[in-house]
């Protein structure tokens, strides 16, 4: 539990300096996916060990640190798609929230070039808004988000475009470049 709490408390650490500085949205940048890397090569060998470390295992909060850095792990596809069926196993047990499942759900899912069933993930779009990723059913969403304790995407899309002004988060200036950029590291490190 500490070192998952640790682990957490980095990732945070590392964030918040690179929000200060303003580096931390010029595309994904290289100490924060040290830091995830990092926590994400403990994780696996915790996971290994140990198997998910849910709620009877480390409590509520190292249960959501472990979640934090599994979540964070971008940069390791395998151990996201790994983890998401013994996520799902967990959060039918009660070792973890159902929230937590469709996060990593749809972050996969964006990740590998598909629709997002919860409307979780957001990223900016070509008018220069902070949106939701493609959805895989938008009349069904808030149905989905209502089944695992989400409110409404509409207050979800409002409180990511204040999020993104508060921090300093601004639209790509070019935004062809910046899909290329993306598409080019998702390749990079095994998403498609």
């Amino acid at each position: 539990k500490k070192e998952l709490l640790a682990m957490a408390r980095e990732d945070d650490r590392v964030r918040a300096e690179l929000v200060a500085s303003g580096d931390l949205f010029q595309g994904y940048n290289s100490r924060m996916a040290d830091t995830h890397q990092r926590n994400a090569q403990r994780l696996q060998a915790i996971i290994d060990q140990h198997g998910w470390p849910g709620v009877s295992l480390v409590g509520d909060d190292g249960s959501e640190a472990a979640w934090l850095v599994l979540q964070h792990a971008i940069g390791s596809p395998d151990l996201q798609r790994k983890c998401l069926p013994i996520l799902k196993a967990a959060a039918e047990t009660g070792e973890v929230p159902a929230v937590q499942v469709a996060y990593l759900e749809d972050r996969i899912c964006v990740f590998e070039g598909r629709p997002q069933r919860y409307g979780t993930q957001f990223d900016w779009d070509g008018k220069g808004t902070m949106s939701p990723h493609p959805l895989r059913d938008p009349k069904s969403v808030d149905n989905y988000r209502q089944s695992v304790g989400l409110g409404p995407l509409s207050e979800k899309i409002e409180e990511m475009r204040l999020r993104a002004a508060d921090e300093g988060h601004e639209q790509p200036r070019d935004f062809r470049d910046y899909l290329k950029a993306r598409e080019a590291w998702a390749r990079s490190v095994g998403w498609r």
